[in-house]
């Protein structure tokens, strides 16, 4: 416990032991004065004076663990993490959970890269180095800083921005601890041009790599700098801010500087978390013209990570391998979930078609109906199958008929006839209009339905709070915008219409053939 708290506490426990024994001492005389004559309104008020002093305790002890003992009062998943004896355990099963999944990956440099990742993981779990990443905007002192950790020169120190090209680590060791420190030292980010938004991405990717942040700033933070300071918080890494080069401040300026600091990370991390520091002090001239030589500050920086791998180190080793193995899982289904809409469109491609010829090549309108209801019911086992569900035809009937049944009581079906209309008015002749319109129609609804699914069996066979009629509605507003309906006729013409044309001039050129004889 910091040593302003702790007296704090002794004062606050002084003061409340004194008003005790004076408020003893007082109820004592006036229960006498009172019992005299009212005894039972003595005891009722000894009763209420016992109770409201109980009460009084309580909020003081209450107030005393909100104000100092709470933690930072941003909230976000990764707070939500297992406890540290656990968080091994299940990064462990994540692990697992990836190399079982990852079999049915089928792009070949994802899959390597997937796997590759899982085996540092499990390697990483073991380990006794403590990684710190220090990242900040170009020239803010970042390799200034790691100079001084290290204690010898090991880059470039200058005004220009984008001194580090590439993340460069040492590694450090201080007598105090026993794990080893590894430092990198990352590019400068949010600097201008191509160059420089490809060292912010090579810093974002090293900082998730860390188990404690280093984020040097040498003056306010700028809108840039808090929403990169945002992002890299959302992962839930321990971040200390570091205020460099407070040597070139006045103590009015610095103090102006660190309010300011404090007011903007508040809702990130702890306010005793903003380091100051002076990695490079510029050298001094005196009036008598004797030059004064300034040694680096950065004193409070060193005992701060020192006591924070003492106190946090395994646990942040542990808690930055949970992150990692969540963030290789999440990454993992979204690949798989983005091959799974890849396969369901190509299914929902053949089918669409194959519903559409079926309604324009056959007369009879009741047969119409059951092809149709039969592809859709198919369609939707095989969308399961790819999602990993079984369905039996009964299952996939149902489903077909409950989604019908959703397009017709929307009007969709309506809809879908008058889009449909009104754009092959415009691009193929008024004889094949009627012809084909009954036949793109039901392959337009069939792609709805498709879509439809795609959502059903990605949200665990659940069509979601809003039910069947929202998810349906959404992919009907999708599938009628200009970009979609363009792509959709130029498929129809040159699959449905095109092949329909050489089909009817093959006919009437067989029928001229057979009147010629």
């Amino acid at each position: 416990m910091p040593f302003h708290r702790l007296i704090i506490l002794i004062f606050g426990l002084s003061l409340i032991l004194g008003l005790i024994i004076w408020l003893v001492n007082s109820i004592y005389q006036l229960y006498i004065q009172i019992s005299f004559t009212a005894p039972l309104l003595a005891n009722i008020l000894i009763f209420l004076i016992t109770g409201i002093s109980g009460f009084l305790i309580y909020a003081l002890v209450h107030y005393y663990n909100k104000l100092f003992f709470r933690k930072s009062n941003f909230k976000h998943k990764i707070n939500h993490l297992p406890k540290f004896k656990n968080r091994k355990q299940n990064s462990l099963e994540d692990v697992r959970i990836v190399l079982n999944q990852v079999k049915s990956i089928k792009d070949k440099v994802a899959k390597q890269s997937l796997l590759k990742r899982s085996k540092e993981i499990k390697n990483d779990l073991d380990r006794q180095e403590f990684k710190i990443i220090i990242f900040g905007k170009g020239s803010a002192g970042k390799t200034s800083l790691v100079n001084s950790l290290v204690g010898e020169v090991i880059g470039q120190v200058n005004s220009s921005m984008g001194t580090t090209k590439i993340g460069i680590s040492y590694r450090i060791k201080l007598e105090e601890l026993s794990n080893k420190i590894l430092i990198t030292d990352t590019p400068g980010i949010l600097e201008m041009g191509s160059g420089g938004e490809k060292r912010e991405m090579l810093a974002k990717q090293l900082s998730i790599q860390s188990d404690l942040l280093l984020f040097v700033v040498d003056n306010d933070l700028s809108e840039s700098e808090y929403q990169f300071l945002k992002f890299i918080n959302s992962f839930g890494k321990k971040v200390l801010l570091i205020f460099n080069k407070t040597d070139l401040y006045s103590k009015k300026d610095k103090i102006k500087i660190l309010n300011s600091l404090r007011n903007k990370i508040k809702e990130f991390t702890f306010i005793e978390d903003i380091i100051l520091t002076a990695a490079n002090p510029q050298n001094r001239q005196l009036k008598a013209r004797q030059k004064v030589n300034l040694s680096a500050d950065i004193n409070i920086l060193t005992k701060k990570i020192v006591m924070i791998i003492q106190t946090e180190g395994q646990e942040l080793i542990t808690k930055n391998i949970l992150i990692k193995s969540q963030r290789l899982g999440e990454e993992m289904s979204q690949i798989i979930n983005k091959q799974r809409n890849k396969q369901s469109n190509k299914i929902i491609n053949q089918y669409q078609w194959m519903t559409a010829g079926i309604v324009i090549v056959n007369p009879l309108p009741f047969f119409d109906m059951l092809a149709t209801a039969a592809v859709n019911t198919q369609m939707i086992v095989e969308i399961g199958q790819v999602y990993e569900y079984k369905l039996s035809s009964d299952e996939g009937k149902e489903l077909a008929l409950s989604l019908g049944k959703t397009l017709i009581g929307l009007q969709i079906t309506k809809g879908a006839v008058e889009i449909l209309g009104r754009i092959l008015q415009l691009n193929i002749s008024s004889y094949l209009v009627g012809k084909v319109l009954q036949g793109l129609t039901v392959a337009y609804l069939t792609r709805i339905a498709g879509q439809s699914f795609i959502e059903y069996f990605y949200h665990n066979q659940s069509w979601g709070q809003g039910g069947i009629e929202e998810v349906v509605q959404r992919n009907f507003q999708l599938n009628r915008q200009d970009v979609f309906l363009k792509t959709f006729i130029e498929d129809a013409i040159f699959k449905i219409v095109n092949p329909l044309t050489d089909n009817l001039k093959q006919i009437n050129k067989k029928k001229l053939d057979k009147d010629e004889w």
